[in-house]
C-alpha cells in the first residue's frame, strides 16, 4: 500500500484554490509549508480546484521536495475560458477555464497530462475518479457511470500498469457509488468525504465489508461535515453545506456534552474518530490558514481518554 503510518493525517487542498474566499500564492505557500513543517507528506489536489490552480500551487510547492505521496483526480477536463466569471464553482482564485465532466478513456488520458503540465511535476501517486455517481454534480446517470465502465476504467488500468500512477480509486461523497463500483473495476483506494464522522457512519455497515473483500482501503475527508463538528450546535452551524436540520443540531449537542464531560474539544474528537478504525489509512485536513492547520495537527495528535470512546458507543453516536 502507497499509504504508510507515516501518512495517518493528510492534507486537501480544496481551500488553497479559493474555495469560498480569495487565497493568494503567498497564501497557499504558507499554508503547505506549515502542513510539511508539521511532518505532513501526502498531499491531494483535483483539477476541479480552482480549477488547477490548487494543482498549480501545489506542484510549485512540491517541486523542490522529496518524499511525498500525491493524488489527484480525474473526471473533469478543463478547457479555455475567454470570459470567466470571478468565481468558478465556489472558487475564488481559478484559473481562467470552464470545466465538463468526462470519464472517458480519451478524457481521463487528456486529464491526467494536463495534471502533469499544471504540476509541473514528473510524479502522480494516486488517482481518484472524482466525483461520479453524485446527484447534486450531475453525474448520477446512466451515460457517466457508462463511460467510466466503458472505456475509463481501462485508462485507469493502463495508467497503473505502465507505472505512470501507483494506486487508482474514487474520490466521492456518498456511500451508494463506492458499494456499486467495488468488485466492477480495480480500487485501492476510496476517499469519501462526510460519510464516516462522529456524526454519520453510513459507510460502515455496507462498505467495510465490500472493503475487505477487495483489499481497499479508505481515506476520510470532512471530517467536521462541513463544520458543525468544530463549530458545535449553533446558530448557523452548517451540515453538509447547508444549515444543519434539527436533528443534526441534537445529535451533535450530545456528542458536545459527553465531550466536555471528558474536557475534549469536540473538534480533537471529530478529527480522530475516522482512524480508530482500521479501514481507514488516512485523514484529510483542509485549511488556507496555517493557524488552523496547526490546531487540527494537535487536535489529531493529542492524547485522548479511551474513555470518550466508550461514552459515545454507550450514547449509540458510535458502533
Amino acid at each position: 500500500m502507497i499509504l504508510t503510518p507515516d501518512h495517518t493525517l493528510s492534507f486537501g487542498t480544496a481551500s488553497i484554490g479559493g474555495l469560498y474566499k480569495p487565497v493568494s500564492s503567498d497564501e497557499a505557500h504558507a499554508v503547505l509549508q506549515s502542513a510539511w513543517d508539521a511532518g505532513i507528506r501526502y498531499f491531494d489536489t483535483a483539477p476541479h480546484y480552482g480549477n488547477g490552480s490548487s494543482e498549480h500551487r501545489v506542484g510549485d510547492f512540491l517541486r523542490d521536495k522529496s518524499g511525498w505521496v500525491l493524488s489527484t483526480k480525474v473526471g473533469r477536463v478543463l478547457t479555455p475560458d475567454a470570459n470567466p466569471p470571478d468565481a468558478i464553482n465556489g472558487f475564488y482564485s481559478a484559473l481562467p477555464f470552464k470545466q465538463h465532466f468526462d470519464f472517458t478513456y480519451d478524457a481521463i488520458m487528456r486529464s491526467v497530462e494536463d495534471s502533469f503540465q499544471r504540476l509541473g511535476l514528473n510524479r502522480i501517486d494516486i488517482l481518484y475518479v472524482h466525483d461520479i455517481g453524485d446527484s447534486g454534480a450531475g453525474t448520477d446517470t446512466i451515460e457517466h457511470r457508462a463511460q467510466l465502465r466503458d472505456s475509463g476504467e481501462r485508462a485507469l488500468r493502463d495508467l497503473k500498469q505502465q507505472g505512470v500512477i501507483s494506486a487508482v480509486g474514487l474520490g466521492v461523497n456518498t456511500v451508494e457509488i463506492c458499494e456499486e463500483l467495488l468488485g466492477e473495476i480495480e480500487i485501492d483506494l476510496i476517499l469519501l468525504a462526510g460519510r464516516y464522522t462522529l456524526l454519520e457512519q453510513t459507510a460502515r455497515d455496507w462498505l467495510f465489508p465490500l472493503l475487505d473483500q477487495q483489499g481497499a482501503k479508505l481515506v476520510i475527508g470532512g471530517v467536521f461535515n462541513s463544520g458543525i463538528l468544530a463549530t458545535g450546535p449553533v446558530e448557523g452551524a452548517r451540515y453538509n453545506y447547508a444549515p444543519a436540520p434539527k436533528a443534526i443540531m441534537e445529535r451533535t449537542a450530545k456528542i458536545a456534552t459527553i465531550c466536555a464531560r471528558h474536557d475534549v474539544p469536540m473538534a480533537a474528537a471529530a478529527i480522530q474518530y475516522p482512524a480508530q478504525s482500521d479501514h481507514v489509512v488516512s485523514t484529510l485536513i483542509g485549511t488556507s490558514k496555517p493557524s488552523s492547520l496547526l490546531r487540527n495537527v494537535a487536535q489529531f495528535r493529542a492524547d485522548l481518554p479511551a474513555a470518550i470512546w466508550d461514552d459515545l458507543r454507550n450514547a449509540g453516536i458510535i458502533a
